[in-house]
């Protein structure tokens, strides 16, 4: 077992699970492969890889990561209305429905039909775990120097 710590200059791998404060997952990788990142890479969100700096690995953890350093606040800029013409003919169009739009940055983004207003179609388009606290359950398996394996 290494006994280096966490920080921007290792690669850790490890099994997490994401909940909600309710119990509900919402992902996990548990029973699967470990993940890998390196700290600063991209794969994990600035609050969640705080957390993890100064852990070691065999150390097993649950953290509440506020919404604001999860995945956000809800932006009600973030709730768009579009006309029911841009539709495609036949999609029924019903709360809860996930659509994937054209990104003005190209790709595509997922919306959430919000609400039916007329011949206008209140379509949300924050992330869907904006608002809520994640609880981060973490077993860390392996801290190595990032320039190794």
């Amino acid at each position: 077992m290494s006994a280096l710590a966490i920080s921007p200059q290792t690669r850790v791998t490890l099994f997490f699970t994401l909940s909600l404060a309710d119990g509900s997952v919402v992902d996990s990788n548990v029973g699967k492969a470990p993940a890998q990142f390196v700290p600063g890479d991209g794969n994990l969100l600035p609050g969640f890889e705080a957390v993890l700096l100064g852990l070691h690995a065999g150390e097993q953890r649950q953290f509440t990561i506020a919404a604001a350093d999860a995945f956000g606040a809800r932006q009600d800029a973030n709730l768009k209305r579009v006309p029911r013409e841009r539709f495609p003919a036949g999609t029924e169009l019903v709360p809860g429905l996930v659509l994937s739009f054209a990104a003005a940055e190209g790709g595509e983004l997922p919306g959430v039909i919000h609400r039916l207003m007329g011949d206008m179609v209140e379509v949300d388009f924050n992330h869907p775990l904006a608002g809520r606290d994640i609880v981060f359950d973490v077993d860390i398996v392996a801290v190595e120097a990032a320039g190794e394996g």
